[in-house]
């Protein structure tokens, strides 16, 4: 018998993640399928019982001696014994390196089966929030909408997809004459040719957000773009879409997008400035050098 026959038999396969992969990369209430949740080991007074595995993971770690991803061994909530009912836990992961930065988890946690390792896992939240932290330099270069921004980013972590995307679009709006000055900084320290530079101030001018950034999409300097793409093009193509037209899941994914090339442009603009600064301090060190010579 087909399965067109008796769709009721034909069940979508369940998709795995690790306990690792999920601490490290699942964003806070979403209910997880997990393959090596727990591991059945004896127990003092217990005996042989089912216990949640607690693996080292890999987080990025903002102290000053690591600023950068360190692997996170956990410090307490280990050894949780499961049910195949719903537990509620804190798990606490505490850098490896520095021995200092420490992340929680509030987890609802059940297994499958008593002496199997799957079961399934829900993150309520962590402390400190979900997800990579903001570069430094892209909170400079939006500027007064940083809290406009973060909350953006907040949407994202938790998935909520048309908030994210509403803030963000929100930020590059408001930050649209902020982010094209930086350009035009960037383009006379290139001596990039005049009538790029005019378009560029032209596109400040302008009112009209989405005429401005398609003024500006083709006048982008070499040294700003992304494999080969003008991030204001990038940027004025998801920016374009409504909104309304979008599901949860695009504006979603959307977001993601615009944050990750407005991370990459500040990324890009200030190394093109850094790099011209450290030219012109070279230069003149040379020319002093000469001249005391």
């Amino acid at each position: 018998m087909s399965a067109e026959q008796h769709p009721e038999k034909v069940q979508q396969e369940i998709q795995y993640q690790s306990v690792s992969d999920f601490l490290e990369s699942c964003p806070p209430n979403q209910l997880t399928h997990i393959s090596d949740l727990s591991e059945y080991k004896h127990v003092s007074n217990v005996g042989y019982t089912d216990v949640m595995r607690t693996p080292e993971i890999q987080l990025h770690c903002g102290s000053d001696s690591c600023n950068g991803v360190r692997f996170f061994r956990c410090a307490s909530g280990y050894g949780k014994r499961l049910k195949e009912d719903f537990e509620f836990i804190y798990v606490t992961y505490r850098c490896s390196n520095c021995q200092d930065n420490e992340k929680t988890f509030a987890l609802a946690v059940k297994l499958d089966e008593d002496a199997k390792p799957t079961g399934e896992l829900c993150k309520f939240g962590e402390l400190p929030p979900f997800g990579p932290p903001t570069p430094p330099k892209l909170i400079k270069l939006i500027g007064p909408d940083r809290d406009d921004f973060l909350k953006g980013r907040r949407c994202e972590n938790q998935g909520l997809g048309i908030g994210a995307f509403i803030y963000y679009r929100r930020v590059v709006e408001n930050q649209k004459n902020r982010i094209l000055t930086e350009i035009v900084k960037v383009s006379e320290k290139l001596s990039a040719p005049a009538e790029k530079i005019a378009t560029l101030k032209k596109a400040i001018e302008e009112t009209q957000f989405s005429n401005a950034l398609n003024m500006a999409k083709d006048v982008i300097p070499e040294s700003l773009l992304i494999n080969g793409h003008s991030p204001i093009q990038l940027l004025h193509s998801a920016l374009s879409e409504g909104v309304h037209a979008l599901s949860d899941e695009q504006c979603l994914e959307l977001a993601g997008s615009i944050r990750i090339v407005l991370s990459e442009l500040s990324e890009r603009l200030s190394q093109a400035l850094k790099d011209e600064a450290e030219l012109a301090k070279a230069l003149s060190t040379l020319m002093n050098f000469k001249k005391e010579k």
